[in-house]
């Protein structure tokens, strides 16, 4: 047996009088011998019907679509999604059909399908496998070819460009000349896309690898879409450094690939940071011939990008910090004090900064050594940790309350972070009698 049916599910497949199929990505998936949990469900059968049976059989049916023929219902440990067998009509690359029509035909369900690998079919009571279109030598041959003219299925709908790269990068596969073609040709499609959906495909595209251990599979969609241009529509800000070169001494890569080497090598936590990391690098250059200030237009076109995909605020925020900061020390010269305020300073962000350093260096030369401003920061934060140097004020070990009486209310916060600057770079400072005595010495001189 391909499929390990739940045994409510096959209870509901014996009771039902059609066959009842599971489809798409499960039965990929098993065939590749990767693990699955998504059952995603079909059958020429109407929707109420199916929501019918699966109450009787003990399910929670969550909600029923008669005009496009879904049931979304549960047995309280896996999550189900029924279609029926349906034939869909679009309009100019929206996601959404406008147009739905059912049919008892599995060849026509299949062909409304995207890519003939999820165009796969498992009849759960015969225990068999069924193959329309072909599928079951595309997953044999890990190969992606549409389920018709390439042409037509991509224009159907802008969200398969984002699916194409991404499903290519989950499982390993390689889309075909005609494939990749009819996606280039069809790349303005997109724009018909919400930005929240692309922003969804994005974040799943860049921890494609991580679905089934396919190595540097995330680097391997976002190539993907850049060569079918399909990037060049959803972030024109990085797509601008295609061809765009960079110094030989310091990087082997054009602007645009060293971005997508820095996802390719960037831990899972900072990859839409190491994304948009030179996000400024095409706009300094175009403006002034040169990349000086990058950093800091890095950090505004990064913001510009994520509101426009509607990203989460507080992930924008961490990531416009990272891109912004991460230029810091690039050369490993900065002084030692410089670099504990810095430190201190970032101290929320510092350890995903370092993974940002990281993958910026080892995108230059493909070099996956630890980068030597690392080295240098560690062992520079070990020796604050070890003096018991303060990083934020509440490591402090006077407060504000400590200094009523020798401040004025207003002056004390300046006071505070006066103090607490000398002892990040002195830790040892950081003793309540020193600091009481500091202090006071501090509110004589501006007295």
């Amino acid at each position: 047996m391909l499929l390990t049916i739940p045994e409510k599910l096959a209870a509901l497949a014996e009771k039902a009088d059609f066959p009842l199929y599971v489809a798409g990505g499960a039965v990929r998936d098993a065939l590749c011998g990767f693990p699955y949990s998504d059952f995603d469900l079909a059958a020429p059968a109407p929707a109420d019907r199916l929501a019918a049976l699966a109450s009787e059989c003990g399910f929670r049916v969550n909600c029923t679509y008669k005009n496009t023929g879904t049931v979304n219902f549960t047995d309280g440990r896996y999550k189900y999604e029924f279609t029926s067998f349906r034939k869909d009509v679009y309009r100019g690359g929206e996601h959404a059909p406008a147009n739905v029509t059912f049919t008892d035909d599995i060849e026509e369900d299949a062909k409304r399908r995207d890519f003939k690998c999820n165009a796969l079919y498992y009849d759960i009571k015969k225990g068999e496998t069924v193959d329309p279109l072909g599928g079951l030598e595309d997953v044999r041959d890990r190969t992606v070819n549409t389920t018709r003219d390439a042409d037509e299925v991509f224009s159907e709908d802008g969200l398969r460009l984002m699916r194409l790269a991404r499903q290519c990068g989950e499982n390993g596969f390689t889309p075909s000349l005609a494939c990749i073609f009819g996606a280039k040709f069809n790349a303005e499609r997109i724009q018909k896309i919400a930005p929240e959906r692309i922003y969804a495909e994005l974040t799943m595209l860049l921890h494609a690898d991580e679905k089934h251990g396919i190595r540097y599979g995330h680097y391997d969609g976002l190539e993907l879409l850049k060569g079918t241009d399909v990037l060049r529509y959803i972030l024109p800000e990085l797509a601008a450094g295609d061809g765009m070169a960079q110094r030989r001494d310091f990087h082997d890569h054009d602007v645009l690939e060293h971005s997508l080497r820095a996802v390719k090598y960037a831990d899972g936590r900072v990859r839409l940071a190491a994304l948009l990391h030179d996000a400024g690098k095409p706009y300094c250059f175009l403006k002034t011939g040169r990349f000086h200030g990058h950093d800091a237009e890095g950090a505004r076109i990064g913001r510009e990008i994520l509101e426009r995909l509607k990203a989460p605020k507080k992930l924008t925020e961490t990531c416009v910090r990272l891109i912004g900061a991460h230029m810091y020390d690039l050369d490993g010269k900065a002084k030692e004090n410089k670099v504990r305020a810095f430190i201190a300073k970032n101290h929320d962000i510092y350890d995903l900064l370092l993974l940002v350093k990281q993958a910026d260096y080892s995108a230059c030369k493909d070099d996956l050594n630890v980068c030597p401003t690392i080295t240098k920061w560690e062992n520079i934060r070990k020796k604050m940790l070890a003096e018991g140097a303060p990083f934020t004020l509440k490591d402090l070990k006077i407060g504000g309350n400590d200094l009523k009486g020798m401040f004025p209310p207003e002056k004390i916060g300046e006071a505070l972070a006066t103090l607490m600057r000398e002892c990040v770079y002195d830790g040892s400072k950081n003793e309540r009698g020193k600091l009481l005595e500091a202090a006071k010495r501090l509110a004589a001189k501006e007295n």
